[in-house]
């Protein structure tokens, strides 16, 4: 059965430090300014994290053995977590740097896309986003409106993306965009996903979203006019994108599950501290059930979060050796992102009411956790999403 080495509990000791000494001190300021400090991405390229599933031949952590990749997606799940668990914009910068950044030209990409574009995105010297979500497609991502049409030796795309994380920061070299090419013999769309470069003629980001949480995370619209790109831009084959999206989900859920986990084992933290060392009618409120019980609640959560969670990674990793199957994996994580994100709302809920008018207030991180949970629930596919995928894996017709 799975379990984390103590290779990865080490690495979880280091990530710790890292997000402890240079991020804890300055998130605060940073979540107020609504500012990404890309010399902590750079520090993270640094430090590996962004190259834990790639490679050794593009600059990552990844051996490669009797021609199948060692990736390591179990140790990007724990640098996730312990981001998270400090400042959970943080976290999704990492989560998203690799997942929908890096993750699709590793995966679905040839060597001349990889030789390109992964060294520096692995290094943390650049960032990528991928353009699924529009306006009128969130959960329905089979709904692309956007497109693509060849001409020549080109792609024209027109379209308009939401919600893209890591698409408008300095550094950011391109955006991994799926659209329509064409339309299947069943009458459904053919959904390709198409490299976009950063400054390419026609496309334009918009100015960043006015969020509810995770100010820092640098999150954009995206709108594309007769924009112009190479043929071969095209990531994998034509018409394969929607194959192509669905696995990068799959990996995407369980690394928000690693996010999910850290905040709540940080709401756990926060709240015992706070339990034990608040005092009302003469002695510590920790004293009291009605304090202690749903501090022992939030042990439960951060503990069945962690166990969801890594068993997810576990299987991943088996899969990537093909060693279990992508199915399993599918479940899996479906299981994990709805438990944890549901976990990870409830867990600042729990902790905002344990530090009382203290929680409402921004002094006390428990309130920039309360912001920040929310989307947990939402990006990566919605919970309804995920139990109509558990539903399906179960052999119901949801």
């Amino acid at each position: 059965m799975f379990e984390l080495s103590q290779d990865h509990e080490d690495f979880r000791a280091a990530v710790r430090d890292f997000a402890e000494s240079e991020v804890e001190p300055h998130v605060a300021q940073w979540d107020k300014d609504h500012h990404l400090p890309l010399e902590v991405v750079r520090k993270m390229g640094d430090m590996g994290f962004f190259g834990l599933v790639v490679p050794e031949r593009w600059g990552g952590q990844a051996e490669t053995v009797d021609g199948i990749v060692q990736s390591d997606f179990t140790a990007l799940c724990v640098a996730i977590e312990e981001l998270g668990r400090i400042d959970q914009s943080i976290g999704i910068t990492l989560s998203a740097g690799v997942g929908l950044g890096i993750n699709p030209i590793l995966s679905f990409g040839n060597d001349e896309q990889r030789d390109q574009w992964l060294p520096d995105l692995v290094a943390g010297k650049t960032l990528a986003g991928f353009g699924l979500t529009e306006p009128d497609a969130g959960s329905d991502a089979g709904g692309t409106r956007t497109t693509a049409k060849r001409e020549g030796d080109e792609w024209v795309v027109n379209g308009a993306k939401s919600f893209i994380t890591n698409s408008g920061t300095d550094i950011t070299s391109l955006v991994t965009v799926t659209a329509r090419t064409g339309t299947n013999e069943d009458g459904r769309a053919q959904i390709s996903a198409i490299l976009v470069p950063s400054g390419t003629p026609g496309f334009t980001v918009e100015e960043p979203y006015d969020k509810l949480g995770w100010h820092i995370s640098d999150t954009h619209g995206l709108s594309f006019a007769d924009c112009r790109v190479p043929a071969g831009n095209l990531v994998g084959e034509e018409g394969k994108g929607f194959r192509q999206f669905l696995k990068t989900l799959d990996d995407g859920r369980i690394a928000i599950s690693a996010l999910a986990t850290g905040l709540t084992q940080r709401m756990l933290e926060l709240s015992t501290e706070y339990a034990n060392t608040r005092t009302s009618f003469g002695r510590p409120i920790g004293a009291n059930q009605g304090v202690s019980f749903p501090v022992s609640d939030l042990a439960v959560m951060a503990e069945t979060s962690r166990v969801l969670t890594y068993k997810a990674a576990w299987l991943k990793d088996q899969a990537d050796r093909g060693l279990r199957s992508t199915k399993e994996v599918a479940k899996a994580a479906a299981i994990a992102k709805l438990y944890t994100s549901e976990a990870a709302v409830s867990a600042t809920r729990i902790a905002t009411q344990i530090f009382g008018g203290n929680g409402f207030i921004e002094e006390y991180p428990v309130a920039r956790f309360y912001r920040d949970a929310k989307i947990l629930e939402i990006g990566e596919g919605t919970s309804e999403v995920q139990r109509m995928v558990i539903a399906r894996h179960l052999g119901l017709s949801a």
